[in-house]
């Protein structure tokens, strides 16, 4: 597809659905509603935010009540047509793995419906200092998506994977068959982009045996006494879904609604129960805690590492704590 119809598509879709993509905040960028399709910004390197906040937003009502009549009123179950469009490889990535917690054993319907009336658009990408995504082998995607669009600098390489991406195509935008020039140049860009990260990606092979060896390690002290238990790194991370339950009183007393909102497993209050006991009261257990669950826990049921190595995490802490470090930290044996 020639870049120059791109805004085509855009257009085409707005006729459909609500469109989403990355667009300028400032000096960084956000996943946010795109009425003009010059706005989308798809060179972007990460958003502040994952697209996660369209399907488990950080603050969604399920109920209102009445506490004078007694009377509950569900919220309902609302989704809107959305197409989030410009998706990185890792953020696809990452709402696969959320599929499996939200999706699995236990299915929430909130997230269902908005899963089942958002369409996906994938765009390649260039990483950047944060990046770590070829550690855990999510800097390409196969399927999960309903459209993908590999840059070759004029055109795109188009992939489909959904029968509703191939209507849309065809409905929308003028598209051509591929000749052996754009899969050279396509096999070509591909390899340039896994050349291209700035430094080797961590070393994993062994990382559920090193979990296992180093359990009591001081390294999680170090850590810990690093740590500012703020969940800046819960927030902005695509695959973290921790959520709390809140009942929200009106001023008088008289109504309210249930609310479920975003937590963190870093927040000092996650893991206290009745009568003030902490299963987790130290920073440290904390820290140890998450690293635990994303890079052993998860992995021990869905046989898949939760973390897809966007770097958010990397540059929203103040202290310098990420996958990346705590896995050298690991390895080297200590914090630095």
């Amino acid at each position: 597809m020639d870049k120059s119809r791109l805004p085509d598509l855009v257009r085409g879709l707005s006729t459909e659905y609500e469109v989403v993509g990355p667009v300028s905040k400032g000096d960084a960028f956000v996943f946010g509603v795109v009425e003009d399709p010059a706005s989308l910004q798809l060179d972007y390197t990460t958003t502040i935010l994952p697209p996660k906040k369209y399907f488990v937003p950080p603050a969604e009502e399920l109920m209102s009540f009445s506490a004078a009549s007694n009377e509950v009123t569900s919220a309902g179950i609302t989704a809107r047509p959305r197409v989030i469009f410009g998706l990185h490889p890792c953020d696809i990535n990452a709402l696969m793995l959320m599929d499996n917690v939200f999706l699995g054993e236990y299915e929430d319907p909130y997230y269902k419906a908005k899963r089942d009336s958002t369409l996906l658009v994938g765009v390649s990408c260039s990483p950047n200092e944060h990046c770590f995504c070829n550690a855990w082998g999510t800097d390409e995607v196969h399927w999960g998506f309903d459209i993908f669009l590999s840059d070759l600098g004029d055109r795109y390489f188009v992939s489909v994977s959904s029968v509703k991406g191939a209507d849309l195509l065809d409905h929308y935008v003028e598209t051509r068959h591929t000749t052996p020039d754009d899969v050279t140049e396509f096999q070509r860009v591909t390899r340039h982009f896994k050349e291209s990260f700035a430094s080797a990606p961590v070393d994993t092979a062994q990382l559920p045996l090193l979990l296992d060896a180093k359990f009591n390690d001081p390294v999680w002290d170090e850590l810990g006494d690093k740590c500012l238990s703020c969940g800046a790194c819960s927030m902005v991370c695509p695959t973290c879904y921790c959520f709390d339950v809140k009942d929200k009183l009106s001023a008088d007393g008289e109504t309210g609604e249930r609310v479920r909102v975003w937590d963190s497993c870093m927040f000092s209050e996650f893991a206290e129960i009745a009568h003030g006991h902490n299963f987790r009261g130290s920073s440290a257990s904390r820290v140890k805690y998450r690293y635990y669950h994303k890079q052993w826990g998860y992995l021990s049921k869905f046989e898949r590492v939760l973390c897809v190595g966007c770097g958010r995490c990397e540059r929203a802490c103040k202290v310098s704590i990420s996958p990346r470090v705590v896995v050298e930290a690991l390895q080297q044996g200590g914090a630095q």
